[in-house]
């Protein structure tokens, strides 16, 4: 087994973006919302990802969003920014601004757009590959559903060996452990950091895959914790009782709150002003919600505690 030096592994949540009411910034919110997030265990964070909104924001408010938080956290824990965009010279100035503000890492989807426009290998291996030349800090594939691209375990690998940056991947589609599984064996060593997503939901079977980080929703590092890190410890058993208790509010995430998630529980407790997405997502039914919190009450994550 590699016993290779992994720079970032554990528990990755995705910071929700928050609001005001009438859908403003609201920077005060966003500010608490990270200092909840590092007091309950992150390893470390991610910011602008699709759990973020960030379709929903303006290049200026990804600007403001990006630098406010980094000098927020002032490198209490390394913070990914997602920089994801369909033009290779637009996604690679991007990821340098947010190499030059601090970030630790920049997270990218393959270029895409609508339900219809894809581009084929050699674009993607190109794609990366200039984003890779413009930063001297890692990529992180996104290989999601939301994409609607095939990205396989041997093209993975193979830009993983190739291209300087590219060292970490979260694999978020369908079969996910036996994709983690075939691109740790074709790509070895240079596959820094096989990563679980989808909120946990495959965490188990992707540990067991070779998964070392988690990049999950933002509302239970706490629980999260009680999972991975035994498992790395060599633990199994205790993550398989962990999985087992959390796995409901897993669930409930995964399958039914979504992306409103986080902010439903982080308003719940008081760090957060306001659980709204931004218009025109709609707002969580008030059953869903209802449903969440019992589940989230009956293991009392800190987020319920944090603020009051």
């Amino acid at each position: 087994m590699s016993t290779m030096q992994r720079r970032y592994q554990g528990v990755y949540p995705v910071v929700p973006t928050t609001f005001h009411e009438d859908g403003t910034l609201d920077l005060e919110s966003q500010k608490r919302c990270v200092d909840f997030m590092i007091a309950a265990g992150s390893n470390g964070l991610c910011i602008l990802a699709n759990f973020s909104e960030q379709f929903s924001l303006s290049d200026e408010e990804r600007e403001v969003i990006t630098r406010t938080l980094l000098e927020h956290v002032a490198g209490r824990v390394p913070v990914i920014v997602t920089t994801t965009h369909y033009g290779t010279a637009v996604c690679a100035a991007r990821s340098r601004r947010a190499q030059d503000m601090g970030a630790a890492m920049v997270m990218i989807m393959p270029p895409y757009h609508g339900a219809t426009f894809r581009v084929p290998e050699p674009q993607i291996y190109e794609f990366y590959a200039r984003v890779s030349d413009a930063l001297n800090i890692p990529i992180m594939v996104q290989d999601a559903p939301a994409s609607g691209t095939v990205l396989s375990a041997p093209f993975l690998a193979r830009m993983a060996k190739e291209i300087e940056q590219l060292a970490y991947f979260k694999i978020e589609t369908a079969g996910a452990a036996s994709k983690l599984r075939e691109l740790i064996r074709l790509g070895g060593d240079a596959i820094e950091g096989p990563w679980d997503g989808e909120e946990a939901i495959t965490l188990l079977a992707d540990l067991d895959a070779g998964a070392t980080g988690a990049m999950t929703g933002g509302a239970y590092p706490d629980g999260i914790r009680t999972i991975i890190d035994p498992y790395l410890a060599g633990d199994r058993e205790a993550a398989v009782t962990a999985y087992a208790k959390w796995l409901p509010l897993i669930n409930a995430e995964n399958r039914q709150g979504g992306i409103l998630t986080a902010k439903a529980l982080m308003k719940a407790g008081g760090v957060i002003a306001c659980e709204a997405g931004r218009h025109p997502f709609p707002p969580m039914h008030p059953e869903v919600r209802a449903g969440l919190l019992d589940a989230a009450k009956r293991l009392d994550p800190l987020v319920l505690r944090w603020a009051r």
